[in-house]
């Protein structure tokens, strides 16, 4: 490893809102959850999730958060010109901080990681035909959620 870490220009579906990722995520899946379709508006979401460390959002004041659950872990933000999601924060006990990117709004020349997984499936629009695994309910889930999360932080951390 070099030791260059490369940074990535990222910005929403209309360009008004722009943020920048460090390196890799530490992981990229599916989502299916009812939260993640009405925040997308779309059947599922798929995101790449980083340390809140390696994302730099230029100006939050073009982002409007909502909070969708109560207790309120995640705090996901729409593009305020063009309504589209542009990021969400993660904030849990015994977690660094992570950000969650829509990953439309990396470039796709700068995906690095393949969907690794597919999460909430049980609560699916339409089956997904890949070779990926998929969890349903919410104890699997969050399994497998915390499965890639947990070696993906450690690997962050001790190539720091």
């Amino acid at each position: 490893m070099s030791g260059k870490i490369s940074m990535t220009e990222c910005q929403c579906q209309c360009g008004s809102t722009k943020f920048s990722v460090q390196g890799e995520p530490i992981v990229r899946m599916y989502c299916h959850c009812t939260i993640c379709q009405e925040f997308n508006n779309a059947a599922y979401s798929d995101v790449s999730i980083y340390l809140s460390r390696d994302v730099q959002l230029y100006d939050k004041e073009k982002v409007n958060f909502k909070k969708y659950k109560s207790p309120p872990a995640v705090k996901r933000g729409k593009c305020a010109t063009c309504n589209n999601p542009i990021i969400e924060f993660l904030d849990l006990p015994l977690f660094p901080s992570l950000t969650i990117i829509p990953s439309e709004n990396i470039p796709s020349d700068q995906l690095v990681l393949e969907p690794s997984t597919h999460i909430f499936y049980h609560r699916r629009v339409a089956d997904i035909n890949d070779h990926l695994p998929k969890h349903s309910g919410f104890i699997k889930s969050q399994m497998a959620l915390s499965a890639k999360l947990i070696p993906g932080i450690l690997r962050k951390f001790a190539n720091a």
